[in-house]
């Protein structure tokens, strides 16, 4: 089939299998390795990505799903010049160590940041609760993400 999308701000055109899983349509296909592979369930949230603004799980969303709609991922966050306050403030907290759920963790945060600019730390360890970090006891991706959010408004 077809597929038709916006992926980062850039139209996007593509013949691909009506079985290719989103993950696999970034990772293969357009070569954005941002979004991990690791359960393949929808439990761990190392593959999340935005569709629409919404925090999805690509590796459970077929590719065809995001037909005329709008996808990004972590590597269309950066402009190139400077990190997004997300990326920054992760940084500055130093809310990673492996890193590989830390793109997860960051789309996840956007979707939350854009529907609640000013969210408490209940609010974002409900949030996030569909990610898991194995190396973190999430003390600092709370303090990133909250410190993200007064940068996002602004304050």
């Amino acid at each position: 089939m077809l597929l038709r999308t916006e992926v980062n701000g850039k139209a996007c055109e593509r013949w691909i299998l009506p079985e290719t899983l989103l993950l696999d349509f970034l990772r293969e296909e357009l070569g954005l390795k941002g979004a991990k592979r690791s359960c393949d369930m929808e439990v761990c949230g190392a593959c999340t990505v935005l569709v629409d603004g919404m925090a999805v799980s690509s590796c459970t969303m077929l590719a065809a799903e995001v037909d005329g709609r709008s996808v990004e991922t972590i590597e269309g966050l950066s402009d190139g010049r400077s990190l997004h306050p997300l990326q920054q403030a992760f940084v500055e907290k130093q809310a990673f160590q492996c890193g590989f759920c830390t793109s997860g963790l960051i789309m996840a945060s956007l979707a939350m940041l854009r529907e609640s600019p000013d969210p408490d730390e209940a609010a974002v360890r409900a949030y996030l609760k569909g990610n898991i970090c194995r190396c973190t006891g999430y003390r600092r991706v709370i303090e990133a993400v909250q410190r993200a959010g007064r940068e996002m408004r602004g304050g």
